[in-house]
């Protein structure tokens, strides 16, 4: 299993970067404990398979590879057939990740927006708001859950997105999207979770630059993540956390619990 700390936050949500960071020093105390650890724990499961590489965009280069960068670390890792889990700065750091992983993988998307915007006051530039438009080749079938979107017609996202569960679909009837989503999970070959941390209702999740309302509880998503895991989950990426928002480590704190039972998944014997 490889840990990418990639704190790109360039195009959108500048601030995220340190919360890439701070995610990634968080799991290495959580690595080096389960180091130290010498009493039987669960963490033994994974503490000789996790490794961590961390990125920096210090440079004016190293800011102007960004995407070639990600996508050289992105293949090796699946070259590898590597588990990996993928902590981006904005939502964009995972725009390589998409474009890897090719149109025979289902991505379970969670997100409070759909990032496909081409309203008339949209850039139409790279940005972490429309990288779906700018994806190179084709990509992968998306399943979206927890958009709050209210302003893109569904004769537009239709042609980026497989399913779509919005926050009032999830609202209402949780356990057919649960439902739905296993199903789709099911057939695909190749899975990939995809978390932009704004799918979190602030109450629940504040360190976000942009809290909308009606969102999701982290109860929900591991309700999700229940019902669709298995040995087909190849990653994990987790993006937009915004730790200068944070109340008392409440937002890390859920990511770091959340990024640990994704580490026993995939190692403890099944």
């Amino acid at each position: 299993m490889l840990a990418v700390v990639f704190p790109f936050d360039l195009f959108g949500s500048a601030g995220t970067g340190p919360g890439a960071l701070l995610l990634g020093d968080a799991l290495q105390e959580m690595l080096d404990d389960a180091n130290e650890e010498t009493q039987p724990a669960r963490a033994e499961s994974y503490r000789d398979q996790l490794s961590i590489e961390e990125f920096t965009f210090e440079t004016l280069e190293e800011c102007n590879q960004w995407r070639t960068t990600a996508t050289e670390a992105v293949r090796s890792a699946f070259k590898e057939k590597k588990r990996l889990l993928w902590i981006a700065g904005n939502h964009l750091g995972v725009l390589p990740i998409y474009e890897e992983l090719g149109p025979k993988s289902l991505v379970i998307q969670f997100d409070a927006h759909l990032d496909i915007y081409n309203l008339s006051d949209s850039t139409t530039e790279l940005s972490h708001g429309n990288y779906l438009l700018h994806a190179k080749g084709p990509i992968p079938s998306i399943a979206h859950v927890g958009s709050r979107d209210l302003f893109l017609p569904e004769e537009h996202s239709r042609n980026y997105f497989r399913y779509q569960a919005p926050a009032e679909q999830v609202a209402s009837d949780p356990d057919r999207v649960i439902r739905e989503i296993a199903s789709l999970a099911a057939k695909a070959k190749q899975i990939w979770i995809d978390i932009d941390c704004d799918v979190f209702d602030p109450a629940y999740f504040p360190a976000v630059q942009h809290p909308q309302p009606f969102g999701l509880s982290p109860a929900f998503v591991l309700r999700v993540l229940s019902a669709i895991w298995s040995d087909k989950v190849a990653g994990v990426s987790i993006s937009e956390f915004d730790p200068g928002r944070d109340r008392n480590d409440q937002s890390l704190a859920t990511l770091i619990w959340l990024v640990e039972w994704c580490l026993l998944m995939w190692s403890e014997p099944k």
